[in-house]
């Protein structure tokens, strides 16, 4: 790939789990709008949970996730004292609609829990929600955390997937990021869950991390397939220090640059598809029997707020400081704060301060930009047959951009517009062509690389 066409494509545009993406969230939508939104929803339809615990015991520098480091268990028994007056109002406001099919636990870091407070927190929600049978429960997980009594607890609320944040096992890098975890810790949490039913492990690998060479992927890499793992994410560092301070600690100097990023990336995809793994999007890979796999080529792939995924559900309820949730009208997010949080919840159980009320050219470009961003194309009859007139505009925008892009990494295949191979690591920057907020925004954005 020539150099100079990474570092165009390379330019700072939004990971595109949302559309409109959050920057563009506003206070006109809160908590009056959130209780209607809640009270819509169709009595037999799947809902996604997700809880997030803003807590660590140690503060990873690489980390962008909304957390705070605490040594003391007194804040997080607090926090889950706030946790359940919304899970409690959310409930009420969805008055028995809606049947969850996922439940999933991010942070921060989940398995922080004491074991009680884990079963308590799982119980009640069981109480306040309708379950399907075969609900997904996805915990995010960090070795450091991990013990016996933790094991048993996560098998005792139905763990069927757990998530494992691996980053890289070279030393050097685990120092430069404040996140030391070896292998063989690595390799107990997978045996220790899959032990006790878990169907499905992830783990997460990080690329463009200070000190990364192409060796150290690899390496990391190879010892990652060795645990088989059913579904792999390799995500691109983002550094972006004016939004987390905490990466400031990390020495920019030794950071990799866009064009040795580039080649990490392509050289781990390389060794995981050689491997047996399905490239699913921009950054995931999974056993071709996995749920991914099958959705991918099923043409049924879908984005959120986590990443690529497989789950149907129409809603995601968000609950927990800084969480989001997705509706068909639109977005909600709470307070990110753990002290306006509690302030908020103690008041009437909601914690929403901003979000956003999607309007029909939105509903459009995000359908496009999902599209983009999860199968590397869109059809046009698709478009009108859904979208009736409401999709010309967006049809000329990729019209334009057919007549304009100068690289081959759009082009028109019959009914589709298209990425090709050649173009799919810059697909971010070909989906923000279709952001009619991008230009008009002011927040700063991770590369796209």
């Amino acid at each position: 790939m020539d150099a100079r066409l990474i570092d165009f494509y390379a330019k700072p545009v939004p990971r595109y789990t949302s559309y409109p993406t959050a920057p563009h969230f506003s206070e006109e939508v809160g908590t009056t709008t959130y209780k209607s939104w809640l009270s819509a929803v169709p009595e037999e339809q799947g809902i996604s949970l997700y809880i997030h615990i803003p807590y660590c015991d140690r503060l990873c520098w690489f980390c962008g996730c909304n957390t705070k480091q605490t040594r003391q268990y007194a804040p997080v028994a607090r926090y889950l004292d706030d946790l359940r007056m919304e899970v409690e109002a959310v409930a009420r406001a969805l008055n028995g609609h809606g049947v969850v099919t996922a439940l999933h636990f991010g942070g921060g870091s989940p398995t922080l829990l004491s074991p009680a407070d884990l079963k308590s927190l799982d119980a009640l929600l069981r109480t306040c929600f309708v379950f399907a049978p075969d609900a997904e429960i996805s915990v995010e997980m960090d070795p450091n955390d991990m013990d016996e009594a933790r094991y048993d607890a996560l098998a005792d609320i139905g763990l069927t997937r757990a998530s494992l944040g691996v980053q890289d096992f070279d030393l050097r890098v685990q120092q430069a990021i404040n996140r030391l975890q070896s292998f063989e810790q690595t390799r107990e949490v997978v045996d220790a869950v899959r032990l006790r039913g878990a169907r499905s492990v992830n783990t997460d690998l990080l690329y463009g991390l200070p000190h990364q060479t192409v060796d150290s992927v690899l390496a990391t890499t190879e010892q990652i397939l060795t645990l088989s793992p059913d579904r792999i994410a390799l995500f691109g560092y983002a550094h972006v220090p004016w939004m987390k301070k905490h990466q400031t600690m990390i020495d920019e100097s030794v950071l990799p640059d866009v064009q040795e990023r580039f080649v990490q990336q392509t050289a781990a995809a390389e060794r995981l598809v050689a491997a047996g793994y399905q490239p699913i999007g921009i950054d995931h890979f999974a056993k071709p029997q996995d749920s991914l796999a099958i959705a991918a080529r099923e043409r049924r792939l879908r984005r959120n707020f986590q990443g690529y995924t497989d789950d149907s559900a129409l809603t995601l309820i968000g609950l927990g400081a800084s969480s989001i949730g997705q509706f068909a009208e639109g977005y909600v997010q709470n307070t990110p704060g753990s002290g306006d949080y509690r302030a908020r919840v103690s008041e009437d159980g909601f914690a929403t301060v901003r979000g956003y009320r999607l309007r029909p050219e939105d509903r459009v470009r995000a359908h496009v930009i999902e599209k983009l961003m999860c199968g590397f194309g869109f059809s046009k009859s698709e478009l009108f047959n859904r979208f009736g007139a409401q999709a010309l505009p967006v049809i000329q925008d990729a019209g334009l951009l057919l007549a304009t892009e100068p690289n081959g990494f759009f082009v028109s295949q019959g009914d589709e517009f298209v990425v090709p191979e050649v173009g799919r690591p810059f697909v971010r920057a070909i989906a923000a062509q279709f952001d009619s907020y991008l230009k008009a925004g002011k927040a700063r954005h991770s590369i796209a690389v």
